[in-house]
């Protein structure tokens, strides 16, 4: 059995809302590009994230959230409000703490972003 949530979101306001209904846990978001019908994304860079990041998972604190999110645009609420400059991005909410891009690629830092306070 896992020792967290693992929640997938579409849209800013499906995020915000389950953020809500979540008040009090450790929450990490992990932004990705579109998946195609065959499960791989546009984006080849979070192609080669998603293993790393997914390994990592089993160091996510007992009872945290991690959401996964497909961005369909680059102009959307998550790049203004949560300052998103590229995919993927991995970060804890509503903490500075945050891989963008090629820092996903290694484990070490997503472990780091797992175990630390």
């Amino acid at each position: 059995m896992t020792q967290y949530e693992e929640v997938k979101v579409r849209g800013y306001d499906e995020f915000c809302k389950a953020v809500s209904e979540r008040t009090g846990k450790d929450i990490f978001a992990y932004f990705s590009g579109d998946k195609d019908a065959q499960g791989v994304s546009w984006c080849p860079d979070c192609v080669k994230a998603e293993p790393v990041v997914r390994g990592e998972l089993a160091h996510l604190p007992e009872g945290s959230v991690f959401y996964v999110y497909t961005r369909t645009h680059p102009n959307n609420e998550f790049k203004k409000v949560l300052k998103l400059s590229g995919v993927p991005t991995l970060l804890r909410y509503g903490t500075p703490q945050k891989l963008v891009e090629e820092e996903c690629f290694k484990p070490e830092l997503v472990r780091m972003m797992f175990t630390e306070d």
